[in-house]
């Protein structure tokens, strides 16, 4: 949702500052909340770790929990024996990530009404995070179960100012990790996706590139839904955003979205984003999380392919990311 209210070399500053408060926020986005339980950080380096989304093929006809032994890994086709498994009702860590530039700050109404809509859809035994960003992210609310605090946190969501710096804003959601590794994390990313930083918009944008956001994305162990909300005929008539810009947008968010085995969720305006939501939270109650060590024990840095199956289930599919880089030997 890119603007062109800001004069390039104010923007450059803005970012230089905005960047810098941004990221002493990290510890805020993730502090601890009053009685919350004391988890206990998963940490094994050898572990490849998935995040499995199963679709079913007819929506209308509930999957059902699977257990461990209906899921089949294959790295470059070779069958993984599964050595961690968390079922749908393992809680997660949800970050709410909202861009509120260009038209989307004008109707901060309809944001506040479909963000509160979103923080009711969640299971109570998830916390979630509310983060905003124009150039520069802010923490609206860290990860809590209140959701109470919550909903008075969204008051907070005050008309901005400024460009767009979405893949900075992505870097530092992704960079502000919890202290709580046996919890799954996704973020939930409303946007349009258009960044200053892309051709022939103005600004200077993100200072994180585009490449480097899905290197970013690739290395966590977080999934992303990416929430596509069309400005598109709206910017481009007001001269803001060339269509050119969109369309490297919206590819953008879809390979976002491939790394994690999801998919780009389509809002064409504020108001549906209250039934964009609640699809997003019923897909995350069919996510897994699967891990296992290869058996391949060379540390050649090399890609290998990843798939996952449900045995004897027709009736849905299994997505999660195509696969990673192996580790270097030291």
């Amino acid at each position: 949702m890119a603007t062109s209210r800001i004069n390039v070399k104010l923007l450059g500053r803005v970012l230089q500052l905005g960047l810098i408060s941004a990221l002493s926020l990290l510890p805020v986005l993730t502090r601890a909340q009053g009685t919350e339980p004391n988890e206990v950080i998963r940490v094994d380096s050898d572990l490849v770790d998935l995040r499995v989304s199963v679709v079913r093929r007819e929506p209308i006809n509930p999957v059902g929990e699977l257990k461990q032994s209906d899921f089949l890994i294959l790295e470059d086709g070779k069958p993984q024996e599964i050595t961690f498994f968390a079922g749908e009702n393992e809680p997660f860590d949800l970050i709410l990530l909202l861009d509120l530039s260009g038209s989307t700050s004008k109707k901060l109404k309809l944001v506040r009404k479909s963000t509160e809509r979103f923080v009711e859809a969640t299971r109570p035994i998830d916390r979630v995070a509310i983060v905003t960003f124009t150039d520069v992210p802010q923490v609206i609310s860290p990860l809590t179960l209140d959701r109470e605090a919550l909903k008075k946190s969204i008051k907070k969501i005050t008309e901005p100012s400024g460009g767009t710096n979405f893949w900075d804003s992505m870097r530092f959601v992704l960079d502000s990790r919890a202290t709580n590794g046996m919890r799954r994390r996704a973020v939930v990313v409303m946007t349009d996706g258009v960044d200053n930083a892309l051709p022939d918009v103005f600004g200077d944008g993100s200072r994180t590139s585009f490449s480097e956001l899905l290197e970013r994305v690739q290395a966590s162990d977080v999934i992303v839904f990416p929430v596509y909300l069309d400005t598109e005929k709206e910017e481009v008539k007001r001269h803001r955003s060339p269509a050119s810009a969109y369309a490297i947008a919206r590819e953008n968010l879809k390979q976002l979205a491939d790394i994690g085995g999801t998919s780009v969720y389509t809002a064409r305006e504020l108001k549906d984003l209250e039934s964009v939501y609640d699809q997003v939270i019923k897909d995350l109650g069919t996510v897994y999380s699967l891990g296992y060590r290869s058996n391949n024990t060379s540390r050649d840095g090399k890609w290998r392919s990843v798939t996952v199956q449900v045995i004897g289930r027709p009736e849905v599919s299994a997505r999660t990311k195509r696969g990673y880089y192996s580790r270097l030997e030291n």
